[in-house]
This record gives C-alpha cells, structure tokens and sequence, in this order.
C-alpha cells in the first residue's frame, strides 16, 4: 500500500517539475510516507523524518500517512516538520506543498474519517525501475482486530471502481510492466461498497476479458474470504499468479478468539489443504503473530503443530506489539520479552525449513518467472520471481529484465533457487 502511494506522489511531483533527487543530492523538499503497523515501524517512521531533517537542512518536510493519522501530536512535535497530513487529506498534499511558497510554519492537514468517504484514487501509469508494478484497489478495515491499529488509521471500506482498475491496469501494461499486484488494506472486503454485484472475482472476471499482456498476483487475503470460485480461477488463469499470502496470526482457537479474528483454525487448514490440492506448486505464505496476550505455551504449541502439518511455503513471523488504542493494549497476560523472542525465533527455524521444503519440491520443473534486475552477487547472472514465488537466480543479461521467460529450476542455494532460462517466450 505504502509502495504504491509514495510511487503515485513521485510521479505527481515529478509532472509538476520537481526532480528526484538522488544519492548525496540535499533537497529541498523531503515527503515521509509513515506507517505504525507496530511500534517497530513507528520509531523507523521517527528515525526517517529526524534523518530527512538532519541531511536537508532548510528543506520542506512533509510527514503523511497513517502515523499522522492515528498520533498526528507525536509528529508535530518533531522540530523542522513543515506539513503533517493524515491519510484522509493526502491528496491535499502536492497542492499545499506546491503553494507553500518560503513559508515554513507547520502546517496540519487533519480530518476524520466519515463512512461516505470516497475512494482516493491517486492515478499513476509505472513504476520507474521497477518490473513489477503495484495498484491499491481497495481501502480501509472495519473488523477490528483487537491487536491492530489499522481501522482508526484507514477509516472505511473503500474500493476502486472497476472502470478506473481496468485504466490503470492498461496504462500499466502500456508502459512495459509485466506484473501487477492488486492490493488493499483489506482485499477481500473489495466491492462491499460499490453498486450491484460487485467482487474480487467479478473483477478478476472482468480483467480476464480484457486480455491484458500482464499477470496479476494478489496481495494478503483473509482465510475465510478465499472462496472456492477464487482457487479454481488461479488454478486455470495462466494470467493469474499461483500464489496466496494469508493472515493466520495464531493456530489456537482461544488466541484467534481473544485477537476477534473471525475464523477458528479448522477454516485455515482446509484453505489450504484445498488450494493445494486445487493447484500444483501453489506458493502460500502466512502471517503469524507469537507473544499475544495469554498464548500459553500450549497455544504456542497449536500454533506451530499447525503450520508444521501443512503444506505452507514460507512464513512472516510478528512479535505481538502493543498499541495504545487497541483493545489488547489493556489485556492481561503479557508475554516476557525473553519468551517471546524464543517463541518468534522458533516459527522463523520452521519458516525456514518449509521454504527450502517448498524449493526442493519445485526443482527440475518450469516455471514463468519476471526477471526484475541483475544479481549484484553474481556477475553474469539476473533475479526473478516465479508465479508460486520462488527468488529465482540465472545466468542472463539486462536486455531481459521487465520480461517474463520460462527458467527451469536447477538447484537450491542459501534462500534462494538457481535456474537456468528454457524459453524466452513465454504467452499471458
């Protein structure tokens, strides 16, 4: 989401005739796009306006986003901030920049989310470097998770009109990418808000039809919102990538209960042994949250029996992180750092053996893979990710990147794969 809002600012800025700076260039204007997913993110969000300050002396900062929008005080009183705009003023950004003039007073574009708040579309045709592109279709969350800050930074469901998807996508596709991630705070809620019958899959009808040259990977998608229809599309679309990122966070019904996700395990174990049973080589990745409140070290343990037994490829492991103004910020049972550190540690040990699982698996088999640049570690050699997800490495030049070919999968190195191409053509 952030990627593809800083992206679409760059481009604005840029057609109003400022120019990026680049590497030990000072600027005299710095935009910080912040995000408070979890206190981690927070201080970095901190650390990188204090540095913009600190390396453009007399330059215009502007800090945006979701941390404006949740503790917009905390940001206002960092000395040599200029603009302070929350996450429902952001288009007001290029033009109070733009008119701000010599004027360095602060000033706080700050307003709350109402439920009729439109979409925002912040149009951008590409991704400059980039071979993969990004495109926010859906915005917002009302299913208040009781460890997540989201809602009050998001504000409603939001959705894209499918007309202005299958714009952009076009201009995407005009301007050489390959790849598109449609992506959303959260995904499955896409349409909820629009006139008629409108869904994920009615959309991805929708794009089927236009026959695009480009493939579409989905972003993070709830367990319960992966609905039958959705898994035999991918299973059929060669447009569509074979791979799913879902949020499990835990693997014990208490903890799923206490976090108010609105699934038990059963429901996530059978997505996956369905998609798995539905599509040869799917990539699923999952989130999951260790150290919540009261996860004693038997739900510890449901959590990691489950994600053992099944065929999943990768991990995304979050400590729990308190946030004020969630309902978990108040529960008791706080797990001690010590634990939580071993617990987060042990689930990224078995991330890492289902990674290099998933990699053997796939080896001796093709896939289509987007080359996206040169292996810096390697000369001769360039990186891609295949439509499961595989970090592919072969040898090839960069007259090749942005395309998409056919690499076979040789062996497995460290935490990667290394291949070599088959076939340069390769047909959306």
């Amino acid at each position: 989401m952030n990627q593809y809002e800083s992206a679409c600012f760059n481009e604005a800025f840029s057609e109003a005739g400022l120019r990026q700076g680049k590497g030990d260039d000072t600027c005299d204007l710095i935009v910080v796009n912040t995000c408070i997913v979890t206190l981690r993110a927070a201080h970095q969000s901190r650390q990188a306006i204090r540095k913009a300050i600190r390396e453009n002396p007399g330059a215009y900062v502007a800090a945006i986003g979701c941390y404006a929008q949740a503790y917009p005080e905390e940001i206002q009183a960092i000395d040599g901030v200029n603009l302070v705009v929350d996450n429902r003023s952001k288009l007001e950004v290029i033009d109070t920049v733009l008119n701000a003039g010599n004027s360095k007073e602060q000033v706080s574009a700050l307003r709350a989310f109402e439920e009729n708040t439109p979409f925002d579309f912040l149009q951008i045709n590409r991704f400059p470097g980039r071979a993969r592109a990004y495109l926010k279709i859906q915005d917002g969350c009302r299913s208040f998770c009781s460890y997540c800050i989201v809602p009050m930074t998001r504000g409603p469901y939001r959705s894209l009109s499918p007309e202005n998807v299958l714009s952009a996508l076009h201009a995407f596709s005009e301007n050489g990418h390959k790849e598109v991630v449609l992506t959303g705070i959260h995904l499955g809620k896409y349409g909820l808000d629009l006139p008629g019958e409108q869904n994920l899959v009615a959309l991805l009808r929708a794009i089927g039809k236009e026959g695009f040259p480009l493939r579409i990977r989905l972003s993070s998608l709830e367990p319960n919102e992966i609905e039958m229809e959705l898994m035999e599309m991918v299973a059929s679309r060669d447009w569509l990538c074979r791979h799913f990122h879902i949020p499990l966070q835990s693997g014990d019904d208490g903890v799923l209960k206490r976090m108010n996700r609105t699934y038990p395990s059963a429901v996530f174990k059978k997505v996956v042994e369905t998609l798995y049973e539905l599509i040869p080589d799917v990539g699923i990745g999952v989130d999951v949250m260790t150290g919540f409140p009261g996860e004693d070290p038997v739900a510890h343990r449901n959590s990691y029996s489950l994600i053992q037994d099944l065929p999943v490829s990768y991990l995304h492991v979050f400590p729990f992180s308190p946030r004020p103004g969630t309902r978990a910020w108040d529960f008791e049972g706080r797990i001690d750092p010590a634990t939580l550190k071993e617990r987060a540690a042990e689930l990224r040990v078995l991330s890492l053996e289902k990674k290099r699982r998933f990699y053997r698996d796939c080896l001796k088999k093709r896939y289509p893979v987007l080359i996206e640049g040169v292996d810096s570690s390697r000369e001769g050699f360039m990186k891609g990710t295949s439509d499961n997800y595989l970090p592919v490495f072969f040898p090839g030049n960069m007259a090749l990147k942005g395309e998409i070919v056919q690499v076979r999968m040789e062996r497995v190195e460290e935490n990667v794969v290394v291949g070599s191409i088959a076939s340069l053509k390769f047909e959306i």
